[in-house]
Protein backbone atom coordinates (compact mmCIF):
# COMPACT_ATOMS: atom_id res chain seq x y z
CA UNK A 1 0.00 0.00 0.00
CA UNK A 2 1.72 3.16 -1.19
CA UNK A 3 -1.11 5.62 -0.60
CA UNK A 4 -4.86 5.68 -0.15
CA UNK A 5 -7.68 8.11 0.39
CA UNK A 6 -11.22 7.48 1.49
CA UNK A 7 -13.90 9.89 2.54
CA UNK A 8 -13.22 13.56 3.08
CA UNK A 9 -10.65 14.20 5.82
CA UNK A 10 -11.59 17.91 5.85
CA UNK A 11 -15.25 17.09 6.64
CA UNK A 12 -15.46 13.62 8.21
CA UNK A 13 -18.85 11.97 8.69
CA UNK A 14 -19.90 8.97 10.71
CA UNK A 15 -20.59 6.76 7.68
CA UNK A 16 -18.80 4.43 5.31
CA UNK A 17 -17.59 6.52 2.38
CA UNK A 18 -18.92 5.70 -1.08
CA UNK A 19 -15.52 5.76 -2.76
CA UNK A 20 -11.88 5.11 -2.02
CA UNK A 21 -8.69 5.16 -4.03
CA UNK A 22 -5.51 3.23 -3.35
CA UNK A 23 -2.11 3.02 -5.02
CA UNK A 24 -0.43 -0.33 -4.36
CA UNK A 25 2.56 -2.32 -5.47
CA UNK A 26 2.02 -5.91 -6.44
CA UNK A 27 5.16 -7.95 -5.86
CA UNK A 28 5.50 -11.32 -7.51
CA UNK A 29 8.15 -13.97 -8.06
CA UNK A 30 9.89 -15.37 -11.12
CA UNK A 31 7.49 -17.52 -13.12
CA UNK A 32 4.48 -15.23 -12.64
CA UNK A 33 2.69 -14.48 -15.92
CA UNK A 34 3.43 -10.76 -15.69
CA UNK A 35 2.27 -10.05 -19.25
CA UNK A 36 -1.27 -10.84 -18.06
CA UNK A 37 -0.91 -9.66 -14.46
CA UNK A 38 -3.79 -7.18 -14.58
CA UNK A 39 -6.06 -9.81 -16.19
CA UNK A 40 -5.23 -12.28 -13.42
CA UNK A 41 -5.81 -9.67 -10.73
CA UNK A 42 -9.12 -8.63 -12.33
CA UNK A 43 -10.29 -12.29 -12.46
CA UNK A 44 -9.31 -12.81 -8.80
CA UNK A 45 -11.21 -9.71 -7.67
CA UNK A 46 -14.26 -10.71 -9.72
CA UNK A 47 -14.27 -14.26 -8.30
CA UNK A 48 -14.27 -12.80 -4.81
CA UNK A 49 -17.10 -10.33 -5.36
CA UNK A 50 -15.09 -7.15 -5.95
CA UNK A 51 -16.43 -6.41 -9.42
CA UNK A 52 -16.76 -2.70 -8.66
CA UNK A 53 -13.03 -2.29 -7.93
CA UNK A 54 -11.13 -0.70 -10.82
CA UNK A 55 -7.60 -1.91 -11.55
CA UNK A 56 -5.05 -0.01 -13.65
CA UNK A 57 -1.31 -0.07 -14.11
CA UNK A 58 0.34 3.16 -13.06
CA UNK A 59 4.05 3.12 -13.82
CA UNK A 60 6.51 0.69 -15.35
CA UNK A 61 6.31 -3.06 -14.89
CA UNK A 62 9.41 -4.31 -13.13
CA UNK A 63 9.98 -8.01 -13.65
CA UNK A 64 10.92 -10.30 -10.80
CA UNK A 65 14.40 -11.78 -10.99
CA UNK A 66 16.29 -14.65 -9.46
CA UNK A 67 19.94 -15.66 -9.69
CA UNK A 68 20.29 -19.43 -9.37
CA UNK A 69 21.49 -20.22 -5.83
CA UNK A 70 24.11 -22.54 -7.38
CA UNK A 71 25.61 -19.67 -9.40
CA UNK A 72 29.32 -19.21 -8.61
CA UNK A 73 28.76 -15.54 -7.79
CA UNK A 74 26.36 -16.58 -5.02
CA UNK A 75 28.96 -18.94 -3.57
CA UNK A 76 31.61 -16.20 -3.87
CA UNK A 77 29.42 -13.64 -2.09
CA UNK A 78 28.41 -16.06 0.68
CA UNK A 79 32.09 -16.95 1.25
CA UNK A 80 33.04 -13.26 1.38
CA UNK A 81 30.23 -12.39 3.81
CA UNK A 82 31.04 -15.42 5.97
CA UNK A 83 34.71 -14.39 6.11
CA UNK A 84 33.94 -10.74 6.90
CA UNK A 85 31.33 -11.36 9.59
CA UNK A 86 32.23 -14.78 10.98
CA UNK A 87 28.53 -15.67 10.63
CA UNK A 88 26.57 -17.94 8.32
CA UNK A 89 24.67 -15.65 5.92
CA UNK A 90 20.98 -16.23 5.18
CA UNK A 91 20.29 -16.93 1.51
CA UNK A 92 16.95 -15.90 0.03
CA UNK A 93 16.67 -17.04 -3.60
CA UNK A 94 13.86 -14.78 -4.85
CA UNK A 95 13.51 -11.10 -5.41
CA UNK A 96 9.98 -9.94 -6.14
CA UNK A 97 9.00 -7.47 -8.82
CA UNK A 98 8.83 -3.69 -8.07
CA UNK A 99 12.58 -3.22 -7.97
CA UNK A 100 14.40 -2.29 -11.19
CA UNK A 101 16.71 -5.31 -10.97
CA UNK A 102 15.30 -6.61 -14.27
CA UNK A 103 17.32 -3.94 -16.08
CA UNK A 104 20.56 -5.55 -14.94
CA UNK A 105 19.51 -9.21 -14.87
CA UNK A 106 17.17 -9.32 -17.88
CA UNK A 107 18.31 -6.61 -20.28
CA UNK A 108 22.06 -6.55 -19.55
CA UNK A 109 22.31 -10.24 -18.60
CA UNK A 110 24.38 -9.53 -15.48
CA UNK A 111 24.30 -11.71 -12.37
CA UNK A 112 22.86 -9.61 -9.57
CA UNK A 113 23.05 -10.08 -5.84
CA UNK A 114 21.03 -8.18 -3.27
CA UNK A 115 22.58 -7.76 0.14
CA UNK A 116 19.98 -6.27 2.49
CA UNK A 117 20.93 -4.62 5.75
CA UNK A 118 17.95 -5.04 8.00
CA UNK A 119 16.47 -6.79 11.02
CA UNK A 120 12.94 -8.07 11.77
CA UNK A 121 11.81 -5.04 13.78
CA UNK A 122 13.27 -2.27 11.60
CA UNK A 123 9.81 -1.14 10.34
CA UNK A 124 11.29 -0.94 6.85
CA UNK A 125 9.77 1.95 4.86
CA UNK A 126 7.59 2.95 7.80
CA UNK A 127 7.65 6.44 9.34
CA UNK A 128 9.65 5.01 12.25
CA UNK A 129 12.08 3.00 10.12
CA UNK A 130 15.40 2.52 11.86
CA UNK A 131 18.59 0.50 11.74
CA UNK A 132 20.46 -0.70 14.78
CA UNK A 133 24.03 0.48 15.26
CA UNK A 134 25.20 -3.13 15.39
CA UNK A 135 23.49 -3.88 12.05
CA UNK A 136 25.00 -0.75 10.48
CA UNK A 137 28.51 -1.71 11.67
CA UNK A 138 28.11 -5.28 10.40
CA UNK A 139 26.72 -4.00 7.09
CA UNK A 140 29.71 -1.72 6.59
CA UNK A 141 32.05 -4.59 7.43
CA UNK A 142 30.48 -7.10 5.05
CA UNK A 143 30.12 -4.60 2.17
CA UNK A 144 33.73 -3.49 2.59
CA UNK A 145 34.67 -7.18 2.49
CA UNK A 146 32.63 -7.79 -0.67
CA UNK A 147 34.20 -4.84 -2.46
CA UNK A 148 37.67 -5.81 -1.21
CA UNK A 149 37.22 -9.37 -2.45
CA UNK A 150 35.83 -8.13 -5.77
CA UNK A 151 39.01 -6.10 -6.24
CA UNK A 152 41.30 -8.91 -5.09
CA UNK A 153 42.97 -10.69 -8.02
CA UNK A 154 43.03 -14.09 -6.30
CA UNK A 155 39.31 -13.85 -5.43
CA UNK A 156 38.48 -12.83 -9.01
CA UNK A 157 40.48 -15.76 -10.43
CA UNK A 158 38.67 -18.17 -8.10
CA UNK A 159 35.28 -16.75 -9.11
CA UNK A 160 36.19 -16.92 -12.82
CA UNK A 161 37.32 -20.53 -12.42
CA UNK A 162 34.02 -21.47 -10.76
CA UNK A 163 32.03 -19.67 -13.47
CA UNK A 164 33.98 -21.44 -16.22
CA UNK A 165 33.55 -24.84 -14.53
CA UNK A 166 29.83 -24.29 -14.11
CA UNK A 167 29.45 -23.20 -17.77
CA UNK A 168 31.29 -26.35 -18.90
CA UNK A 169 28.89 -28.51 -16.85
CA UNK A 170 25.88 -27.02 -18.61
Amino acid sequence: MLAFKTGNPEAPVNAIPGTAISHCQLRYVVGTDSSRLLEHLRAHLDRNGFTDVEVAQNGPLMEASRLDVDDPWVTWALDSIRTSTGKEPALLPNLGGTLPNDIFAGILGLPTLWVPHSHPSCAQHAPDEHILGSVARESLKLMAGLFWDLGDEKARRTARRRITQQAELR
